[in-house]
């Protein structure tokens, strides 16, 4: 007799895009704004406030790409195909990026093309999210067991507008992150763009809001049904609150609730998107149980799994206590 490990491997997989999501997508909105930030000093700062953590954030793809490949292969075959592209431009915008962050401090370097290059990497990386994320609530097209769909299925309304709203959070999460981690005109500049920010967060969750139960039944009738109706309520009520709890903390010029709340914000948006696409892992067909493999792999997987995952977290919580307090060009993050 097995146990029925996929709920355990669906909470993991969560887990892992939940945390890339919010630690990987403060410093791509960080990114983001260097292309609206053109001091070189502040440019300094704004890459110093994520250097010693960026690079491991992005340990978190690696685990939800290779968990969702080892736990559900059958979503794996069917997903992959379907995004493609948008997988390859994110890759390509990951990879830029990440070679800018050595290359600007060489000396000699033609700093101006690597800060392009970080800039518009961080952008296509998380343009090229968010239309994943579009094509996952919009859902794909599946023939028996395999992805009988086009590889630029991605090319269409829904996918192009999350990947927009996608770049605006992250701009929050970035904007935030220096209000948290910097002082003087870069924190006020960060602030007037937080707000902004905010304000197109909220424009672009009511739009996906109101198009998704629209043109997708199955969205609908998981939200819009009693009981679902009682039960899922607090979730647009608690994003409100936050929503004006982060305005309040910007307005009052508090350095930390802002990033708080937009973390928050994210947390509740991914909560529910949980709740308009369960049980499926390639919606609208597969659910979580038809892509699983096999018990005995599960099983074995998850050996490795439970030893693995309290380390990435403890390394998280620690590196994130050592790099606390404010950053600064002369002295580096002092506390």
């Amino acid at each position: 007799m097995h146990l029925d490990l996929v709920p355990l491997w669906a909470g993991i997989l969560s887990l892992a895009v939940l945390m890339y999501v919010l630690l990987d997508g403060f410093d791509l909105g960080v990114g983001i704004l260097f292309l609206l930030r053109h001091d070189d000093d502040d440019r300094d700062l704004m890459i110093g406030s994520v250097a010693p953590i960026w690079d491991f954030n992005e340990t978190w793809l690696i685990l939800g790409g290779g968990g969702l490949l080892a736990a559900f292969p059958l979503a794996f075959a069917v997903v992959i195909p379907a995004v493609y592209f948008p997988i390859l431009v994110m890759l390509l915008g990951l990879l830029f990026r990440g070679v800018a962050f050595e290359f600007r401090e060489v000396i000699h370097a033609r700093k101006s093309v690597w800060n392009r290059a970080f800039a518009y990497g961080s952008l296509l990386a998380a343009f090229a999210q968010g239309v994943i994320l579009g094509n996952f609530i919009k859902g794909f097209q599946v023939t028996g067991r395999s992805f009988s769909g086009s590889s630029w299925d991605w090319i269409a309304p829904f996918p192009l507008i999350a990947g927009l709203g996608l770049v605006v959070g992250y701009t929050l999460l970035g904007s935030t992150w220096l209000v948290m981690k910097t002082e003087g005109a870069l924190q006020e500049w960060a602030r007037v763009q937080s707000r902004w920010s905010l304000l197109g967060v909220l424009a672009f969750i009511v739009v996906i809001s109101v198009w998704t139960p629209l043109s997708e039944a199955r969205i609908a009738q998981r939200w819009f049904v009693l009981p679902n109706l009682l039960f899922f309520a607090p979730v647009p009520v608690l994003t409100a609150v936050l929503a004006w709890l982060t305005w309040r903390g910007l307005k009052r010029n508090w350095d930390i609730l802002p990033f708080i709340g937009s973390m928050g914000l994210f947390f509740l948006a991914y909560t529910g998107l949980i709740i308009s696409l369960w049980p499926y892992v390639a919606p609208p067909s597969i659910t979580l149980w038809d892509a699983a493999a096999g018990p005995m792999s599960q099983e074995f997987l998850i050996i490795g799994t439970v030893f693995l995952l309290p380390v990435i977290l403890l390394y998280v919580f620690w590196s994130y206590y050592v790099f606390r307090g404010k950053v600064r060009g002369d002295l580096g993050y002092h506390n």
